[in-house]
């Protein structure tokens, strides 16, 4: 269905006149400031009501979320039940069967101290464990478990499940965030990459790593195997030994997913489900926390993914960013990628970097991760960016990331229960300050029992933000989106003055004139964010 017939549709259904739109030379609309008044009305009542009106406000979309933490632990409880898996009520974590029944239907066998897991959901006190053991429900602080400890760890207890149910999982997310009236998901996933990894075991890693005796890794410390040769020359030996026959399987890894996801919502029927609306593409995550012949092999899968599959727009580095390995081996893998950039220059990059508070790391760590990650991973986006001011010389990376129009992906309840890191120790308000574009996210809204309105509501309580700096951060989540094309305003994060071909238009109307149609046709991105303008006029128009 074309976009305007899309925003007719949009329009009846919610019994707003097409004409309430927002001009592309009135940003202060009548609506706009009425809607604003709105907000402050709404703030003013507490944050339930707060949370009422954010839920119904056009978020664009989410550019960090994490598919396996995105899911509820329900959903897992329930799908580890039909795959017929076991629980260890020790550990709080999913185990496979040692076999399963004769009689039919088959029941799950399960090794001695664990249960089946169709069997927690008869046991209320067990499914009230697990719940907790696989979020954090009911996390409280305690001597040598903390919240980072709880938090990563969960992956681990409920990561037995079978990647079969990432369809599911698409479902889910979709569908929550339909609820909230998004329209985009960038969801970082990792497919199979086993191959590659062992691959590039076997061939090793150009020359003899120097051991590393501490993890507070600077620029320089050890720089073996890093020369554009030497990687090059690894490179070619890595795809001559099938690292593009794993991708083109990766593809159809994401392929299946995205099928499965339309399947069980209905997409293209009568009967489509409103999750159907909700755009998704994904991010290749690399597991970063590994030696670096495990790292650039499986970076390099993800640039050959990325480069080939219009459904994967970029690629991203996961694990704790204070872990020995992602510490000790961070300069090294800054310097592959700004190898991989020079040989996929298209590939779109996004980094975690700067997930870190003091204490958590000597304070040399704080220093160079947001820097490095722009200048040599040539990072598009930054992902938490929480240690800003840690850096060396922190007023000048902010104004080279706004210069270059780095954004950065905020994510306040993540940071809370991770890093411990709350407003009055945010980097929010310096990000805002020296202009660097700004989007919220979730991070892993699964297992912090959340949900993108809750960031929202999160951050204009606790940072003092109102209805248009909202709007902006919304209008931010698809401008600074890896979706292909060019975008919708003139000046890359500034909301004022649209493209060329769309000047003089009402933004978000049903029935733009024939140049602006043929752009937003080329353009998916700026047709993205038509889709959210017209979702603002609709929502503003009935306030």
């Amino acid at each position: 269905m074309k976009l305007w017939s899309v925003c007719v549709a949009a329009g009846l259904l919610l019994g707003v006149p097409l004409g309430a739109q927002v001009a592309a030379h009135a940003p202060n609309s009548a609506s706009e400031l009425r809607t604003a008044r709105a907000f402050d009305k709404a703030k003013a009542g507490g944050p339930l009501e707060l949370n009422a009106f954010l839920r119904e406000m056009p978020k664009g979309g989410e550019l960090h979320m994490h598919l396996s933490g995105a899911v509820y632990a329900e959903t897992y409880i329930k799908e580890a039940a039909e795959e017929l898996l076991c629980v260890n009520p020790a550990t709080l974590s999913l185990t496979k069967n040692v076999g399963t029944t004769r009689r039919m239907p088959p029941q799950a066998v399960c090794a001695e101290g664990s249960v089946s897991a169709a069997s927690v959901l008869k046991d209320q006190k067990l499914y009230d464990e697990l719940v907790d053991g696989f979020s954090m429900k009911s996390y409280t602080p305690s001597e040598g478990w903390s919240g980072h400890d709880q938090f990563f760890a969960t992956f681990g207890r409920f990561g037995t499940l079978a990647a079969t149910h990432k369809g599911e999982w698409l479902d889910e997310v979709a569908t929550r965030a339909a609820s909230q009236n998004e329209q985009y998901l960038e969801i970082l996933d990792t497919p199979s990459f086993q191959a590659s990894v062992k691959l590039g075991y076997e061939l090793g890693w150009p020359g003899q790593l120097k051991p590393v005796t501490t993890a507070e890794t600077s620029a320089g410390d050890d720089l073996t195997g890093t020369s554009r040769e030497e990687l090059a020359a690894l490179r070619e030996k890595l795809l001559a030994g099938g690292v593009r026959a794993e991708a083109e399987e990766d593809s159809r890894e994401f392929t299946g997913e995205l099928v499965e996801r339309e399947r069980l919502e209905g997409c293209g029927t009568a009967a489509a489900k409103p999750a159907c609306a909700v755009k998704i593409r994904f991010l290749y995550q690399v597991l970063r926390a590994f030696p670096p012949q495990q790292v650039f092999a499986h970076t390099l899968l993800a640039f050959e993914v990325a480069s080939h599959d219009p459904n994967v727009v970029g690629i991203n580095f996961v694990q704790p960013e204070d872990a020995y390995m992602a510490m000790s081996e961070y300069h090294r893998q800054m310097l592959m990628l700004d190898y991989l950039h020079s040989v996929y220059p298209q590939v779109h990059i996004s980094l975690h970097a700067g997930e870190l508070a003091p204490g958590m790391v000597p304070p040399a760590g704080l220093r160079f991760h947001i820097r490095q990650a722009v200048e040599l991973g040539h990072a598009d986006r930054i992902g938490h960016g929480v240690d800003v001011m840690y850096e060396d010389d922190p007023k000048a990376l902010l104004k080279e990331m706004a210069a270059k129009k780095v954004a950065v992906e905020i994510n306040l309840t993540s940071n809370d229960v991770i890093l411990g890191v709350t407003a009055n120790r945010h980097s929010l308000p310096a990000y805002r300050a020296a202009g660097v574009p700004v989007a919220l996210s979730t991070d892993d809204e699964g297992v912090s029992r959340i949900d993108l309105t809750h960031e929202y509501v999160r951050a204009a309580t606790e940072f003092g933000l109102g209805y248009l700096d909202l709007k902006k951060m919304a209008r931010s989540a698809l401008e600074f989106s890896f979706l292909p094309g060019g975008g919708l305003w003139a000046e890359k994060g500034v909301y004022g003055k649209v493209a060329t071909a769309c000047t003089g238009q009402v933004l978000g109307a049903a029935t733009p004139n024939a140049g602006c149609r043929a752009f937003l046709k080329e353009n998916l991105r700026a047709t993205e964010e038509w889709e959210l303008e017209h979702r603002f006029a609709a929502f503003e128009a009935g306030k």
